[in-house]
């Protein structure tokens, strides 16, 4: 990508402008000054011309020995209110990368190219639901190492904001909360209900003991936690944030967080959002003076930090791919700058929603997040560099006094030969290698299943199963889809607008099976707390209810695809109908390197290889590709396996680009 022309077109008397007037500007000393060069810059559309401005090379982790000031915030008369870290006047320069979206293997790639840009600090959310899957069982192993990250970061020489929720929105199921919490029938998220506030304090109990050592106080490069998250926004429950407040000194500062706390709010609901003496931050896409109006009746002796400039979106199934322009992002970029702003850009790196991990929205219709979180960031999803990123980058190097770090080379990608399945293996047949069915006279919702050490089951598929004698009007409460069959045959399809289904006189009593698809539980509004899933209620037809159901759950673990290695796998001789497996192999050399499956003749189902979850694809797009780290390639052969829903295509290609 080209450097961009409006930053080498800066003729003389502009840099000496720059240099001029706007260490002044910069500096808070100069605010009549301020508005004439805004205004030249404005007319002359140009970004700030390249001049050395902050030096922060004494402010990093590694270089900062003495830690007895954290990041303050100061207000003096005749300048604006300033951020400071080791007592000296501090800018955050910030970009989001989330380590449960990026396999660990290409965690420090990332950083580096976040430093290299010329930012200054990482931030990331903490994802709950992926951290204790179980109630009291923490995973904060492998590619949920939080500790890792944190310190690879400051290895690099990256400060770090972390946002631990517990809600954290992120377009992941449930906004990071975990779904047992909705085994509780009466249970109201995100409010005092004893419940939730009992299984929040459980968890940030273990939680924040691991956080207390990555601190800055402590020598490590955590200068601000942020609390709760985006709340104005929801604000149910009046007596929620007097809850929080108490829960910023018991759940963190009596835990031992002594760092900055933040909040979190769009520019519209922070009133509604901060809590007496936590700093208020606020989110937006683009700048505008209005969109400050509300921060500053709240804290007009306060440094401004945008939480999130969203530089992109996300995407939906069935939606239109999002893309943000890169003029835009540095023209906005800048002005925060000029104006003594601190960000932090979301995304500078979406990463993947690998496996069931994506959210939901629901705007008077279920739309699930697609598997890619590419959320046309900083950095692509596979890690590349982007318009933005050069762009963002020649502005950080004309305002910093020390010369940036060279760029980390591109993670190489290829195109490997197609991969026809040779073996497929119907749902039918895959039955007796699941776990135990559980039996009930009733239908029970996912989540209420009594497997997983009673705490139910979170992700994927249940099927349900139950002898039907006489046909008539079907009715079920299905979240999110269902494929309804008689034996093995598929007469039809539910989901949560079509709750009915006519089935047709039968002769004798037949199977009836409801395969309901979990199609990412909401992330975000008051629908958070209507997202339990599989059937909710009782079936009935002409009104009967069914009885005497065999449920069947399929979470699809790694340990489900080393028993089917014992199934009897059939050859794939033609095409078939209904949901089944299909295995394959993906030859590789023996260096693997990235890569895109395109399944542009399969319907919509999950792929899976070596046994890991790669995420959803689906015929209704905008997503056509699905990303393949190389680091989960095996040298040589590597099993792929496709669960399809509807009927089989013909051949799994890969190319070395993505098709959002």
């Amino acid at each position: 990508m080209g450097t961009p022309r409006r930053f080498s077109r800066c003729l003389s008397w502009k840099r000496i402008l720059c240099i001029c007037f706007v260490p002044l500007i910069l500096s808070g000393f100069a605010p009549r000054v301020k508005d004439k060069v805004g205004l030249i810059y404005a007319n002359a559309q140009l970004q700030p011309a390249p001049y050395s401005m902050f030096n922060w090379s004494h402010l990093t982790p590694l270089t900062l020995k003495d830690r007895s000031v954290g990041l303050e915030t100061e207000s003096r008369v005749g300048s604006k209110p300033y951020f400071t870290l080791g007592g000296h006047k501090f800018l955050i320069f910030g970009g989001s990368i989330h380590y449960f979206r990026v396999p660990r293997e290409y965690w420090r790639d990332r950083l580096l190219k976040l430093k290299a840009c010329g930012f200054n600090t990482l931030t990331t959310y903490v994802p709950w639901n992926l951290h204790e899957p179980e109630r009291g069982k923490f995973d904060f192993s492998g590619n949920l190492d939080l500790e890792a990250f944190v310190l690879m970061a400051a290895e690099i020489g990256l400060w770090v904001i972390l946002r631990p929720g517990p809600y954290i929105c992120s377009e992941i199921d449930l906004g990071g909360l975990p779904s047992w919490l909705l085994q509780d029938p009466k249970m109201i998220l995100r409010t005092t209900y004893k419940g939730f506030v009992e299984a929040v304090d459980k968890y940030f109990d273990y939680l924040i003991s691991r956080v207390v050592p990555l601190q800055y106080h402590r020598g490590g490069p955590v200068i601000a936690v942020q609390v709760e998250n985006e709340y104005g926004s929801f604000a149910k429950d009046k007596d929620y944030m007097p809850y929080v407040q108490k829960f910023s000194q018991q759940a963190l500062l009596e835990r031992g967080i002594v760092e900055l706390l933040m909040t979190s709010d769009d520019t519209e609901n922070v009133l509604k959002g901060h809590i007496k003496g936590v700093l208020a931050t606020i989110n937006m896409n683009t700048f505008e003076k209005s969109a400050f109006k509300q921060l500053s009746l709240l804290q007009s002796n306060k440094p401004i930090m945008i939480m999130e400039f969203w530089v992109g979106w996300f995407d939906t199934w069935g939606g239109e791919h999002m893309v943000g322009n890169p003029e835009d992002v540095v023209e906005t970029v800048s002005k925060f700058i000029t104006s003594e702003i601190s960000f932090n850009v979301y995304m500078f790196h979406g990463g993947t929603n690998f496996g069931f991990m994506n959210g939901a929205t629901y705007f008077g219709i279920h739309r699930a997040v697609v598997t890619s979180y590419d959320y046309d960031a900083v950095l692509t999803e596979a890690g590349d560099y982007t318009e933005k990123y050069f762009k963002l980058r020649r502005l950080f190097r004309s305002v910093l006094a020390v010369p940036l770090p060279p760029l980390p080379k591109l993670t190489p990608k290829a195109e490997y030969p197609s991969v026809k399945p040779s073996l497929y293996l119907p749902l039918w047949d895959v039955l007796q290698y699941l776990n135990e069915p559980v039996i009930s006279n009733t239908p029970v919702n996912m989540e209420n299943l009594p497997i997983n050490s009673g705490n139910g089951q979170s992700y994927g598929f249940v099927l349900y199963e139950t002898s039907i004698c006489s046909g008539g009007s079907l009715h079920a409460n299905v979240q999110d889809t269902a494929q309804v069959f008689l034996n093995e045959i598929s007469i039809g399809l539910l989901d949560d607008h079509t709750k009915k289904l006519n089935i047709a006189k039968i002769k004798k009593c037949q199977l009836l099976r409801i395969l309901v698809e979990n199609q990412g539980r909401v992330n975000f509004s008051w629908k958070i707390q209507d997202q339990r899933k599989g059937l909710t209620g009782s079936v009935t037809i002409n009104n009967v209810p069914l009885k005497g159901f065999v449920i069947y759950s399929l979470e699809m673990t790694m340990s489900f695809f080393e028993r089917l290695r014992f199934a009897p796998w059939r050859p794939v001789t033609e095409s078939y109908l209904g949901p089944a497996f299909y295995l394959g192999t993906l030859k590789v050399n023996s260096s693997p390197k990235d890569t895109f499956l395109s399944l542009l003749t399969w319907n919509s189902g999950f792929a899976f290889i070596n046994g890991r979850n790669l995420g959803r694809y689906s015929i209704i797009g905008p997503q056509e590709t699905l990303y393949l780290p190389g680091a989960w390639l095996h040298p040589e052969d590597n099993e792929i396996i496709l669960f399809e829903k509807r009927k089989s295509g013909s051949y799994i290609q890969t190319t070395n680009e993505p098709m959002l």
